[in-house]
């Protein structure tokens, strides 16, 4: 037997990016975001903070470039030279994995 009644859920119906304010909405209705999480644990300097930042596309891949502009001027004199800095990009963990199944190629 089939109980049916209605209920009110709150769902996200959009996110905006944190840095540009822009929408992240896609014109076939989803959402491309990307976030960036961190929970402090204790001890650090920011002991039980949590942070969660939205960006869009353009956004994000902007900060992965600062990062790795960081990387190469953090290492800029370092014993190792650009030995470590040209293992790819930071983060990227597969390629082509369109549906999130692990047949594209995957980066350990």
């Amino acid at each position: 037997m089939k109980v049916t009644e209605k209920v009110e859920v709150d769902a996200v119906t959009d996110v905006h990016c944190d840095v540009c304010l822009t929408s992240t909405q896609t014109t076939s209705g989803g959402l491309e975001f990307a976030t960036l999480q961190a929970h402090w644990g204790y001890g650090s300097q920011h002991d039980g903070e949590r942070y969660e930042v939205h960006l869009c596309e353009d956004c994000f891949f902007r900060t992965l470039a600062y990062f790795k502009q960081e990387r190469r001027v953090q290492n800029l004199f370092s014993e190792e030279g650009d030995a470590g800095l040209q293992a790819g990009d930071i983060g990227l963990v597969a390629k082509d994995d369109y549906f999130s199944d692990n047949g594209g190629s995957t980066r350990q």
